[in-house]
């Protein structure tokens, strides 16, 4: 369990924005959806600020309501814990606690993949996060890492197992 927290955690401290605005999500946003096409994935994924602000949603067919709800609790345990879904998710599981012992309803926050965090370089605090729904949660987090190591440039980012 240690190796895939520090696997997390390298993910985290590399990818990491310059500046992050608006028109960065939408730059983002777009090569994602491209990424998604290309090789023929179905799924949904939001960029929001931590304000709530959604600076760009993708629902492609084959997605629903579902797939926003999932988003909305995964951003949720993201914009709460300042790190990725599944880093949550794999801490809380060693800890063995869950969400009803931290006085957080399940309906509101998702301990799995997919929920990943926007900071910008020099600030602890992320600034948003990008979200993903539809594939097996880790699947999720691996599009969304994917993604944005060809956004950034950083091949050198290791992919979680699964």
């Amino acid at each position: 369990m240690i190796e895939h927290v520090d696997i997390l955690e390298k993910q985290e401290e590399l990818l990491q924005f310059d500046t992050f605005q608006h028109e960065d999500a939408l730059k983002l946003g777009n090569l994602m959806v491209e990424y998604a096409k290309k090789n023929d994935i179905t799924i949904a994924f939001s960029i929001r600020m931590n304000s709530g602000c959604i600076v760009f949603q993708y629902c492609p067919d084959g997605t629903n309501l579902l797939n926003q709800k999932w988003m909305e609790r995964k951003f949720n345990t993201v914009k709460l814990m300042e790190r990725s879904s599944l880093m949550s998710a794999l801490a809380w599981e060693e800890d063995g606690c869950d969400a009803h012992i931290h006085g957080l309803n399940p309906d509101e926050y998702a301990l799995c993949g997919g929920g990943f965090p926007i900071r910008v370089k020099g600030n602890s605090v992320p600034v948003g996060a990008v979200i993903a729904s539809n594939l097996f949660h880790i699947a999720d987090h691996e599009f969304v890492i994917s993604c944005l190591k060809e956004y950034l440039g950083h091949s050198e980012v290791p992919a979680y197992p699964y």
